[in-house]
């Protein structure tokens, strides 16, 4: 992206560049612009008339700011409002006017802080798209950096992913252990030392160090599963966000999809085939160590725990890696990726209900090794309890990652040079009322700050304009509510999709300056046009 100073010139809101010479000094209030096309967002504006100079007419309406309507009008904007009627001063009503003006910033900076808080519920965006792939149940949705696109504002990832107590970075991945790891370890060590009771009486109390130690080793051994995915995603050169352990297994947040369905299945694969591997070493070195001893104990109880999360991994159904080969093959098959997801997550909410009804059966009928007579009430809830969590995980993961494959279709539709909003450049000691109505004049939505050569500088804030009273704008110059731009703010009008969150994700703001490849101005893009354009593809169907 060339981020070399522009012309200063506005551009026309289609795909296409204008055929205007670039002017290097802003337009005079006469000028008119190009209208706006249908490639661009819809505008609203209405015609207005004030006067030339900075002293308000009691004559002439005041200006009026080009309304900000969404590109298919459902949602009006708040950008311009009209300016009522303004008296005519008395002398000294200027130096009254700059003390207001000073007042009138400070609440347009009020009102910029406060439409940039970002409320909860927003729309999840390009950090819902991560691929997690999962040991044990592949279950809780994909959370990515779980930002919210605020009101006039992009998606804000924090600086480090978070998700419990950082353990390392293999990798460069960090490895976090959420806190509901400690709440499975107690169970595990408090299950598995029942079990040690009746195979090893004589450890007493000391069972309970043993699994203790068994339930960290089991966890070590979904960890060496995770890294198996990461490390073929890195060697894809795919980006790992974190690896996370936690109740039900572990996760690995892979940020973008792979390319072709044969990477998806061997991503998919490595993990249970770690497993297996592990397993086969466990059971080589279970052979020379004596049976009935707690090293043997051990390594028989982890060759299990490996192979049950091997097979269970190779189930056919989202969000399980067995779902994410299904995926591939699938979408080997037809050629589309989307079709491969509807299949596996169908299948895998199949599997959710089997486990439901058929793990409590298989248990009590002594398929897991229970027998009827041996089980008791206690027994029969906890087998029913353990189904009902796997299912509902189960279920709502292969429901994500539909969500999550809807998302990836309807990102190409985010394109920058569709949701710029046409933008007239203005110098640093214009009046607002003047800016708004040359913006007016010009069928514009926004106002670049631009310098005598007209290179831009800062961008005016919409939430500003909206904090400053509409009697006070012939007074308040444009430069007081304006933000700097910096390198990252400059959005190339070619960008969409991902890569157009990716940037925006890289420097939150509320407006952003689009430029073309020669460094030319295009346009401003409004973090909210963003957000909505994008809860409007989500709303249409696959």
């Amino acid at each position: 992206m060339d981020v070399s100073g522009a012309s200063g010139q506005p551009r026309s809101g289609d795909d296409q560049p204008t055929d205007h010479p670039a002017v290097p000094t802003p337009p005079p209030p006469a000028a008119e612009a190009p209208a706006p096309t249908e490639d661009g967002p819809d505008t609203d504006t209405a015609a207005t008339g004030t006067p030339d100079s900075n002293t308000p007419d009691s004559n002439n309406p005041g200006p009026e700011a080009a309304r900000a309507a969404e590109p298919e009008d459902e949602t009006p904007d708040t950008t311009g409002t009209t300016a009522p009627k303004t008296e005519p001063h008395e002398t000294g009503a200027d130096e009254a006017g700059a003390d207001q003006a000073e007042a009138d910033r400070a609440g347009a900076d009020k009102a910029e802080t406060d439409g940039a808080k970002t409320p909860e519920g927003t729309p999840d965006t390009a950090a819902d798209t991560h691929e997690t792939h999962r040991t044990l149940a592949h279950t809780e949705p994909p959370t990515g950096p779980a930002p919210g696109m605020a009101k006039g504002e992009p998606p804000r990832p924090p600086k480090e992913p978070g998700g419990g107590i950082l353990m390392g970075r293999p990798f460069g991945v960090p490895v976090y252990v959420a806190p509901s790891w400690f709440l499975v370890a107690a169970l595990i060590t408090w299950v598995f030392g029942g079990q040690l009771d009746r195979v090893l009486p004589e450890l007493g109390a000391a069972r309970y160090l043993v699994s203790l130690f068994f339930a960290v080793a089991f966890y070590a051994s979904v960890l060496v599963h995770e890294l198996a995915h990461t490390v073929a995603a890195i060697r894809f050169k795919l980006p790992v966000r974190r690896i996370q352990l936690q109740f039900f297994g572990g996760v690995s947040e892979i940020e973008k999809e792979a390319e072709t369905p044969g990477r998806e299945f061997v991503l998919a694969f490595v993990g249970p085939l770690l497993s297996l591997v592990l397993a086969g070493l466990f059971y080589l070195a279970m052979k020379p160590v004596q049976p009935g001893t707690v090293p043997g104990v051990l390594l028989a109880g982890l060759m299990v725990s490996n192979l049950i999360v091997a097979a269970f991994n190779l189930l056919p159904g989202l969000p399980l890696d067995g779902g994410r080969m299904l995926r591939a093959v699938v979408w080997k098959i037809t050629g589309k990726p989307m079709s491969g997801t509807v299949a596996a997550a169908w299948v895998g909410r199949a599997l959710a209900v089997a486990v439901l009804v058929g793990l409590p059966l298989l248990n009590s009928s002594g398929g897991l090794g229970g027998g009827t007579e041996e089980s008791g009430g206690m027994d029969t809830v906890t087998d029913a309890l353990l189904a009902a969590i796997l299912a509902a995980i189960i279920w709502t993961g292969a429901g994500n990652s539909l969500r999550m494959a809807r998302l990836r279709e309807h990102l190409p539709e985010l394109r920058a040079r569709t949701l710029t909003r046409r933008a007239v450049p203005v110098e640093t000691d214009t009046p607002l009322s003047e800016a708004l109505r040359r913006a007016n004049a010009a069928g514009a939505r926004a106002l670049v700050v631009v310098d005598a050569d007209g290179h831009p500088l800062s961008l005016v804030r919409e939430s500003a304009i909206v904090g400053v009273p509409e009697h006070r704008r012939p007074w308040v110059p444009v430069s007081g509510l304006a933000q700097d731009l910096t390198d990252d703010m400059r959005v190339s009008a070619e960008l969409s999709g991902e890569e157009l969150l990716d940037a925006l994700r890289a420097a939150p703001a509320t407006e952003y300056l689009v430029v073309e490849n020669t460094g030319e101005i295009y346009g401003v893009l409004s973090a909210a046009d963003v957000e909505r354009a994008f809860v409007k593809a989500m709303a249409r169907p696959s």
